[in-house]
């Protein structure tokens, strides 16, 4: 197995700045020490955005009904990425579904790689994340306290579901990771 590679889950302006309707209250708390882990995997690092489909189909057509100030351009500030992790030169893969598992994040990392994921939500695009690229074969580590939820018992609620899917998946810390 290659080195693992950092997947930072969608640290954007929609899920960071408290003015948006899918702020998470956990965000903050998290923010440097993703940072840390950021600067600790160098160049393996790939940046993720969740953005609107131009025009939802299927189920998402009622969840853009219930969140309409969502459905813009994947231009918009809204979905930029926060500026902490702006402008980093790393890939950056934008996905209009939850998980961001998929053909453009296996090619990346290649074959045998392993990948660390930390991020928001862990209730949501983490879990679908981390829960595809296990089903996929690839070993996964879930850093609990460089990912947050919707409310602490969601982030708990999803690290409990995570954790089912030992050995394929691994919850961990940033300490531990930051120590190799």
């Amino acid at each position: 197995m290659t080195e693992p590679w950092l997947v930072v889950i969608d640290m954007q302006v929609v899920f960071g700045d408290p003015s948006s309707a899918w702020f998470t209250p956990g965000y903050p708390a998290i923010e440097s020490t993703v940072a840390k882990l950021v600067e600790h995997f160098g160049e393996r690092i790939v940046l993720t955005r969740f953005i609107a489909p131009e025009h939802p189909t299927g189920a998402w057509v009622a969840y853009y009904e219930l969140w309409p100030f969502a459905l813009v351009h994947h231009t918009d500030p809204l979905y930029d990425l926060m500026p902490a992790f702006a402008g980093t030169g790393h890939p950056v893969i934008s996905r209009t579904t939850f998980g961001k598992w998929g053909d453009e994040l296996s090619t990346i990392i290649g074959p045998d790689a392993a990948v660390v994921l930390a991020g928001v939500s862990t209730d949501c695009c983490v879990l679908s994340t981390a829960l595809a690229a296990a089903d996929a074969g690839v070993r996964v580590l879930v850093v609990r306290d460089a990912c947050a939820g919707l409310s602490d018992v969601d982030h708990q609620r999803a690290l409990d579901a995570i954790a089912l899917y030992g050995p394929l998946i691994e919850i961990t810390s940033a300490d531990a990771v930051l120590s190799v």
